[in-house]
């Protein structure tokens, strides 16, 4: 039953996965595994009674403009419209909107609010040398938040994926998902800025 678990390649050792089971498996490691999934249980709880009370904060928050009538109160629908952004969750999508808030007057521009979350290129020049320069810190839980995105949607065969394959070839890795989250917040920025927009992959 246990090697019947296996996952990855391990599907494909049962045999050496099923001697090397035998006699390792005693009471007090059920023990041990009965102690953790009781506290896999609690936390799991815990998480869906969090999720349910963050769901209805969202829903009793009036966004800054009035949204089309989707049915989905509250800031609910925007949430819903970042959600169909590749790469981007429902978590994600909470976690972004909680850290930039809704209302996008306070950010003039989208470079204005990529600017804000440190995420825009910065040139440095020293007499005839000009160099790039890090991006700075900016605010973690939404660079956290954008990065796993990115990364999420440099998988995809969608238009932030193939900007992802064409930046890693002479950027690297780090700097492609950088410019990749970048554009995501500026998705964002537009969906926010306007109740009726929708994302449409560009292909």
């Amino acid at each position: 039953q246990l090697a019947a678990l296996a996952v990855g390649n391990l599907r494909y050792k049962q045999d050496k996965l099923r001697t090397a089971l035998v006699g390792q498996f005693t009471d007090h490691h059920g023990y041990l595994l009965t102690v953790l999934l009781t506290m896999v249980d609690t936390l799991t709880a815990e998480i869906d009674r969090l999720t349910t009370r963050i769901e209805q904060h969202l829903a009793d928050t009036d966004p800054p403009t009035a949204p089309p009538a989707t049915g989905r109160p509250g800031l609910l629908d925007l949430v819903d419209r970042i959600d169909e952004i590749p790469g981007v969750g429902p978590r994600a999508a909470q976690i972004i909107l909680a850290e930039i808030g809704p209302d996008m007057t306070v950010f003039p521009t989208a470079g204005h609010l990529a600017s804000w979350a440190k995420l825009s290129p910065r040139t440095l020049q020293s007499g005839q040398v000009t160099a790039t320069g890090r991006t700075g810190k900016g605010n973690p839980w939404l660079r956290a938040a954008l990065g796993e995105a990115a990364a999420s949607a440099a998988r995809t065969d969608t238009f932030l994926g193939t900007r992802y394959k064409r930046l890693v070839k002479r950027r690297g890795h780090q700097r492609a998902l950088v410019a990749v989250a970048r554009s995501i917040l500026v998705i964002i920025w537009h969906l926010a800025n306007d109740p009726t927009a929708r994302y449409r992959d560009l292909g």
